[in-house]
Formats: C-alpha cells, sequence, structure tokens
C-alpha cells in the first residue's frame, strides 16, 4: 500500500486508532475520509485538518452503509482505499441465568457484518482503480481470546479468516488486503480508564510503528507490531496456554 497520495475511507475514524490512522494518512498527503455514527468527533477532526472529509453511518444498518458507499464513490471517484476499523468491545459473563445475548448479537452485527457488508458494497469501485487496498482492522485477539469479552475475539477470529479468503479472491484483481492486529492499546474501547491503562501500548507508539510498517511493506499482508507478536503466534509457538493465562490474568476494567 502507498502511504501517499491515496483517497481512503476510514471507519470508526474520530476517535482511537481509527483517528490516529486517519491523522498519520492526513499527514502523508492522503485524501482521508472518515466515517462514523457520533457527529461530534467527526466535526472535530475536521475542524483540525483542513480538507479532510466526514460522513455518518451506521455499520449496523445495510442501508446507512450503502448511502454511504453511494455519496462517498460520488463525491470522492478516486477512492482507492478503505480501512475498516470501526467496532465495539463489550464484557459478557456466560455464567449468569439467562445469559444476556444483546451484547453478543450486536458485537456480531458491527464487527462482522460491518465489514463484511462495507467492502462488498465498495469492491465493484474499487477493483476499477489502478491500485486499491481494503485492510480489516482485527485483534491480536483473534489468536489468543480475552475471556472477559468472549464474542469479540471471537469476531475478530472470524474477521482475520475473512481477510485471508478474501485476500485469496481478490489476487486477480487490482484490490490489496491487508489485515492490521493491534494489541492492547491506550482506547477507550473498553472504557475511559483504557486510555491511559499502563499496561496498554500509547496509541501514538502503536501508530508510528504501523504506519512504519506499511511503508516498508507489510509481510504476508498482515500489520504486526511487536507488542501483539506473542499473541499472533501463540499457538505456533506451543506457548498458548502461557499466554492465555497472562493476558487473562490482567485487569481490562474497574
Amino acid at each position: 500500500m502507498k502511504t501517499s497520495g491515496n483517497t481512503i475511507l476510514i471507519t470508526g475514524g474520530g476517535t482511537g486508532i481509527g483517528r490516529g490512522l486517519a491523522e498519520a494518512f492526513y499527514e502523508r498527503g492522503n485524501q482521508v475520509i472518515i466515517a462514523g455514527r457520533r457527529q461530534q468527533p467527526l466535526d472535530a477532526m475536521v475542524a483540525d485538518h483542513p480538507g479532510m472529509a466526514a460522513y455518518t453511518v451506521d455499520v449496523n444498518s445495510p442501508e446507512s452503509i450503502e448511502q454511504l458507499v453511494s455519496q462517498v464513490t460520488t463525491e470522492h471517484p478516486a477512492l482507492n482505499g478503505v480501512i475498516n476499523n470501526s467496532g465495539i468491545m463489550r464484557p459478557e459473563d456466560l455464567t449468569a441465568e439467562p445469559v444476556d445475548l444483546a451484547t453478543a448479537e450486536a458485537t456480531i452485527t458491527t464487527n462482522l457484518l460491518g465489514p463484511i457488508r462495507l467492502t462488498a458494497a465498495l469492491l465493484p469501485h474499487l477493483k476499477k482503480q489502478a491500485e486499491a487496498t481494503v485492510m480489516m482492522v482485527t485483534s491480536g485477539l483473534a489468536f489468543t481470546p480475552l475471556a472477559l469479552t468472549p464474542t469479540y475475539s471471537a469476531t475478530k477470529a472470524a474477521i482475520h479468516s475473512y481477510t485471508i479468503s478474501l485476500r485469496q479472491q481478490l489476487k486477480p484483481t487490482s484490490v490489496e488486503v491487508l489485515e492490521l492486529a493491534p494489541p492492547y492499546v491506550q482506547t477507550t474501547l473498553l472504557g475511559e480508564h483504557q486510555a491511559s491503562d499502563p499496561n496498554a501500548m500509547p496509541l501514538a507508539d502503536f501508530i508510528a510503528e504501523v504506519m512504519q510498517i506499511i511503508e516498508h511493506g507489510a509481510p504476508d499482508g498482515e500489520i504486526l507490531v511487536d507488542r501483539v507478536m506473542p499473541l499472533r503466534t501463540s499457538e505456533s509457538s506451543g506457548n498458548f496456554a502461557a499466554v492465555f493465562q497472562q493476558i487473562n490474568s490482567i485487569p481490562h476494567h474497574d
């Protein structure tokens, strides 16, 4: 993926990792388009970054996704990249009686169906470009799950698998498929406490390392910072049980 001269749509681009990526690509001379549910973070980003564009979207709604794609491809015909970053991460108590499935269902809709629907809607446009990129943001928890957030971990594992198949099917086209699997990063994904959690990787450090990997080329299409490697390689290294125990003994919420 080129790091400049692109027109890139980033979902969840108003906060957290999405915001960090949006700022990094903007600073490198890309036309950046951010999308998200809440207007205020989007407006704040656009105010601070002249030329950046923003659209509201509900990734849980097929109709909202179709409307976004229609607007963006019409108003930004040079669009040649999408970063599927929107996601939710919520604790679940699987020992409750009865188990509340609302969180699981919302997580699957947002984290799994959302990027699948958006990518499918954009592919006809992206395949017409000389060079294009689809980037899926998964998680180190796709490979070693956090028991506190079982459905989140499962959806990230599913998107990892989906990304491999998507990459294979799009090999004959101009569309490159990348996967970004973050470690535990200082954002507010699990709540405000996470943004200052010393156990989490500072967001600025994460974004800087990610951009360096993209600039040098992502091996096998995977963008993996050093800090996520123990999670990514836990099974192949034979360390799954130890790594699983380690991450599940760290407090991740108040």
